[in-house]
């Protein structure tokens, strides 16, 4: 299909008619946002992707969230290549599962000092049952009846609806009548499954992972989705993903933001390859310019920092995934407190915004 795309015209000619075609909002295809990936000029990407933002929200603005994860339990079966949250943690001294209580206690302190958002995440633990996850939800959210819970991801759910014989849409039932608001797209990385096989070979399939997110999305719990790239992932599994993506907005309308970030070098069993700060841009860039139906692109400062998130504002991104308390999975870049997070909007040339989960502005920002 590439060569089609080609015939007749020149590289510059071809490019300049699929960004304007962009900028003047009608949807690109995946044929055209391959030759954007590939032949594209990162700057001219990043001009029109910006334009694109400006239209779709306000554009002296970047918002922000602030939330704390706590990782529930270190313990998984999955064990995907690339994650050494699992691989450092897997001797029987340090594999812990924490207690609802025991939660509760970690989450205090960042309530005391209005943080209102916990985002639990953990590893697929054949060891729980379902019981305890609805407790969990359950003593949280009454111990805390005014917060937002943002939960889980679709591989633990799809082991909870294998261990219990429960449909998936029974199973979000159950956890948004104990507690869950919201559902994040996690571990989607690069939805190929020559590529999930490589992460590992329990990792859920691209059907399974899309499965899961439209019934969450059904069931009415909203969700964010990425792409994780920089390993051995082709060109067009790229642009597979991101269709993929585009095609479960359509159906289901119930992504909120899109996240890009690289792969960190985490242990030797997987291969990443250096992604210089251009191609990150361009990769947000292209985000922006093919999700006509996704508003909100997220600036990946927990991965990449601040110089290149700085730059992303300029590039199609409208907000920063930053401030995080506590992060255990990744190495982070990000920032660390609300203050921090409006310096940094500040000095970028916007004027900081926060926001909830939900995209919701405070008011009093």
């Amino acid at each position: 299909m590439q060569k089609d795309i080609l015939k007749n015209s020149n590289k510059e000619t071809i490019e300049n008619e699929i960004l304007q075609k962009a900028e003047s909002g009608i949807r690109i295809s995946s044929e055209e946002a391959l030759f954007l990936w590939k032949h594209g000029n990162f700057k001219k990407m990043g001009i029109t992707a910006h334009s694109i933002k400006c239209k779709k929200v306000k554009k002296n603005i970047v918002s922000y969230t602030v939330f704390r994860i706590i990782n529930y339990t270190n313990h998984c079966i999955i064990r995907c290549n690339f994650c050494s949250f699992t691989t450092q943690t897997n001797s029987d001294s340090k594999e812990y599962t924490l207690s609802p209580d025991q939660i509760i206690k970690q989450f205090e302190t960042s309530y005391k000092h209005d943080v209102k958002q916990l985002f639990l995440q953990g590893g697929v633990n054949p060891e729980l049952s379902f019981d305890y996850y609805l407790e969990l939800l359950r003593k949280v959210k009454k111990e805390f009846s005014d917060i937002h819970i943002r939960a889980f991801s679709p591989v633990e759910i799809l082991h909870m609806s294998k261990n219990t014989g429960m449909s998936l849409s029974k199973i979000f039932l159950e956890l948004k009548d104990a507690g869950m608001d919201s559902f994040p797209g996690a571990g989607a990385e690069i939805l190929s499954d020559r590529m999930r096989n490589i992460l590992s070979n329990k990792k859920a399939s691209t059907y399974d992972w899309v499965l899961t997110m439209k019934t969450a999305h059904e069931k009415n719990l909203l969700s964010s989705a990425n792409i994780v790239w920089g390993s051995e992932e082709t060109d067009e599994e790229i642009i597979d993903h991101l269709a993929i993506i585009r095609k479960l907005q359509d159906d289901s309308k119930g992504i909120l933001s899109f996240v890009p970030w690289t792969f960190q070098q985490q242990t030797k069993n997987f291969k990443v390859r250096y992604v210089p700060t251009y191609e990150y841009l361009k990769m947000v860039a292209l985000c922006r310019i093919f999700f006509d139906n996704i508003s909100h692109i997220e600036a990946s400062l927990l991965v990449h920092g601040e110089k290149a998130g700085e730059l992303a504002l300029l590039w199609g991104s409208d907000d920063i995934n930053s401030p995080v308390i506590e992060e255990n999975v990744l190495r982070s870049y990000g920032l660390k407190t609300i203050k921090e997070a409006e310096n940094f909007i500040k000095k970028a040339g916007f004027k900081p915004v926060r926001r909830n989960f939900m995209f919701e502005y405070d008011k009093k920002s």
